[in-house]
């Protein structure tokens, strides 16, 4: 019996530029702890045009659970301006709490 991330990549086959398919597997990815091809998935969509907003908050939650917090910044501050550009203050304001709840740089 295939596995969800199987029928995602099953699917993907069938349709490769479709955003929610290339989102849902790199999220299978995260779950399967193979977490640089989920970040790598997460960063062709943040680079898609239009950038898909979830990419970068999911991207940053990945990164504060590997401690790469510096990272998750950079991911969680591009996103808020992205999803600002987009018009989507709700991922903004998600993304800025997410970003003030880590501290400053260096902390």
């Amino acid at each position: 019996m295939p596995t969800r991330r199987e029928k995602i990549e099953a699917m993907l086959a069938d349709e490769p530029s479709d955003v929610f398919l290339r989102y849902s597997l790199a999220m299978e990815l995260d779950k399967e702890a193979n977490h640089e091809a989920s970040l790598a998935g997460l960063a062709e969509l943040q680079s898609d045009d239009p950038p898909y907003v979830p990419a970068f908050f999911m991207a940053a939650q990945q990164l504060v659970r590997l401690e790469r917090v510096n990272e998750a910044r950079k991911a969680l501050r591009e996103g808020i301006e992205e999803a600002r550009s987009q018009g989507d203050s709700h991922a903004a304001g998600e993304m800025s709490e997410f970003l003030a709840s880590l501290g400053a740089a260096g902390e």
